[in-house]
């Protein structure tokens, strides 16, 4: 194998795909929850004061990869919530209704804003 293709094997390989979080541990931890955050714990946001806010930002892990992890656990805690329970309800469908109709309006706004100044009679 030539150093080039090597370089594009080592690119292609996810070796954290299908993992589990390095924080997780089963003994401790019990049976895995995709919506439960297994790194060191630290103070939520909502308890954050305006004055230690951003050495709070500052311990944070920043990149895409955390970022993909915090939309994964946000979207696993809505279905757990919502989706999976054994007597779910309607609520779900209207809040996928609602932000579709919010994103619809958003990308429609330059078009739709022109409207209220028009005068029809």
């Amino acid at each position: 194998m030539t150093i080039k293709e090597n370089k594009f094997t080592e690119l292609i390989k996810f070796k954290s795909w299908g993992c589990y979080p390095e924080g997780y541990n089963p003994v401790e931890h019990g049976p895995y929850d995709p919506s439960r955050y297994y790194g060191k714990p630290d103070t939520p946001f909502g308890d954050v004061k305006l004055g230690e806010l951003s050495a709070w930002f500052s311990r944070r892990e920043k990149g895409f990869r955390q970022f993909a992890a915090l939309i994964s656990r946000a979207h696993w805690r809505w279905q757990l919530k919502y989706i999976h329970p054994r007597k779910a309800n309607m609520a779900p469908l209207y809040q996928v209704a609602f932000l579709g109709s919010v994103f619809g309006y958003c990308i429609n706004y330059l078009r739709l804003r022109g409207h209220r100044n028009y005068k029809y009679h």
